[in-house]
C-alpha cells in the first residue's frame, strides 16, 4: 500500500538528501524500498549488517546507483560528518536516503553540520485517512484502527492474538535494545514499570512528583525516563497552551503512545478514544509541518475555572487554528468548547464524538462523528 509521504518523498529525493524517522516498525524500511522501485539502479545498505556496515564507512558503492538507502546509519560513530561527506561528494544524479529513529531524530538538538543538506519527514503509523486506500468505509477503518492499533503489522494481521504477539516482542525489544542506547543496564526494570504505569495515566496530567514515588526515584530522573520514551518515539507530550510558549513548557504535560492499543489494558475507553484521537492530531500537525515548513503545535487548554479543553492546534504566532474536545456519546457541546469557541472565532470547534450518528453545528462548535472526521484530517 502506498504510504502517505511517497509523493513528497519522490519530490523531494530529486532536490536534497532525505530523512524518515519513526517509530519501529512503523514502516520506514518498507516505504524505502517502495521508493526504490522508482529508480533503475537502486542501492539498500543497513548498517545493522555486517557486510553493509563495511559498504557503508568505505563508501562503497557505484557512481551509477541512482538510488542510496542507508538504513539505521545513526549507530555509526559520527554519522553526521561522514553524511555530509558522503552527500557533498555525489554525483548530481544520485539520491540518498536515509531511515531510523530515536538517535537520528535526536541530532537536531546537537551541533548542526548538515545544515542545507537535507529535508527531514516524520512518518507515523496508520491513520483513518490513510487507511481508507485498503478499506472503502471511514467507519470501518476507524474501528480497526481503534482495536488493533495504527503499526502496519498488528493491523494488517487484523487478530486480537496477533496484535497481543506483535505487542509484547515490541516492547521487549524496545526496552532491550533501543533503550539500552540511552540509559543503564540497571535501570531497564525501571522502564519497563514505568512503560505499565503510563498507560494507566494516559490523557492525565503528569506530574513526575508521583511517577518519582511510585517508582522509588527522584522527579528528576522520572522526568528524565519519560524524555528516553519521547525520544524513541514510544510516547508523546501535549503541553498546554500559552502565549508565552516558554512558560507553558515548564507547566506539567500531558503523555500519549503512538500506539494507542497499548493503552488498551490500563485505561477506560475514553481514554483510548482520546489517544486515538490525539495521534491523529499530532501526525496531521507534523505533516503540515514537514510538507510546508508551518510551525503548528498541539496543545491543550486548562481554563481559569479549572476546565480542560483536549487539544487546540496553535500557529507559531500562538494563534488558534483548531479546538477540539473528545466524547464517547455525549453530543452536547461542553459550556468550556462553546465558551472558547466564541473567543477565538477564527478557530474552528469541533466537539469529536465516537459514537456520533451524524454531524451538526451548535453554538459556533461542530458536532462530529469520530471516523468522518478524522478521515478528513490531512
Amino acid at each position: 500500500m502506498k504510504r502517505y509521504l511517497q509523493t513528497f518523498l519522490e519530490t523531494d529525493l530529486r532536490k536534497k538528501m532525505v530523512f524518515i524517522t519513526g517509530p519501529r516498525q512503523v514502516g520506514k524500511t518498507t516505504l524505502a524500498h517502495q521508493l526504490a522501485t522508482n529508480y533503475a539502479q537502486p542501492l539498500y545498505l543497513n548498517y545493522d549488517f555486517l557486510n553493509d556496515r563495511k559498504r557503508i564507512e568505505s563508501a562503497d558503492w557505484a557512481t551509477r546507483q541512482d538510488l542510496v538507502v542507508l538504513d539505521e546509519i545513526h549507530s555509526m560513530p559520527s554519522w553526521k560528518q561522514y553524511l555530509k561527506g558522503v552527500y557533498d561528494a555525489k554525483p548530481k544524479t544520485q539520491a540518498i536516503l536515509v531511515t531510523g529513529s530515536a538517535r537520528l531524530d535526536t541530532f537536531r538538538q546537537t551541533g548542526e553540520s548538515l545544515a542545507g543538506r537535507y529535508f527531514r519527514w516524520r512518518l507515523h503509523p496508520f491513520s483513518v485517512k490513510e487507511l481508507l486506500q485498503h478499506e472503502a468505509i471511514a467507519q470501518v477503518a476507524f474501528e480497526l484502527l481503534e482495536r488493533f492499533g495504527g503499526f502496519p503489522e498488528p493491523l494488517f494481521e487484523g487478530s486480537q492474538a496477533a496484535r497481543s504477539r506483535w505487542q509484547n516482542q515490541y516492547f521487549t525489544d524496545l526496552v532491550r535494545e533501543d533503550i539500552l542506547e540511552f540509559s543503564r543496564i540497571h535501570e531497564i526494570k525501571a522502564m519497563r514499570q514505568l512503560l505499565e504505569l503510563l498507560r494507566t495515566r494516559t490523557g492525565s496530567t503528569l506530574s513526575y512528583d508521583s511517577l518519582g514515588r511510585d517508582l522509588n526515584i527522584s522527579s528528576k530522573t522520572a522526568n528524565h525516563y519519560v524524555s528516553i520514551l519521547e525520544a524513541l518515539h514510544i510516547v508523546f507530550l501535549v503541553h498546554p497552551y500559552s502565549h508565552n510558549i516558554a512558560k507553558a513548557q515548564v507547566k506539567a504535560p500531558k503523555l500519549y503512545f503512538y500506539d494507542w492499543a497499548f493503552v488498551q489494558e490500563g485505561r477506560t475507553e475514553g481514554a483510548v478514544f482520546e489517544n486515538l484521537v490525539a495521534s491523529h492530531l499530532f501526525k496531521h500537525v507534523q505533516f503540515l509541518n514537514d510538507s510546508e515548513g508551518k510551525q503548528y503545535d498541539l496543545r491543550f487548554i486548562r481554563t481559569a475555572n479549572g476546565k480542560k479543553i483536549d487539544f487546540v492546534i496553535a500557529d507559531e504566532k500562538a494563534n488558534l487554528n483548531y479546538i477540539v474536545e473528545t466524547k464517547l456519546s455525549d453530543e452536547k457541546p461542553t459550556f468550556a468548547l462553546k465558551q472558547l469557541a466564541a473567543l477565538h472565532p477564527a478557530a474552528i470547534a469541533v466537539q469529536v464524538v465516537r459514537n456520533a450518528r451524524h454531524g451538526f453545528t451548535s453554538d459556533g462548535v461542530a458536532v462530529e462523528p469520530a471516523a468522518a472526521w478524522l478521515a478528513n484530517l490531512t
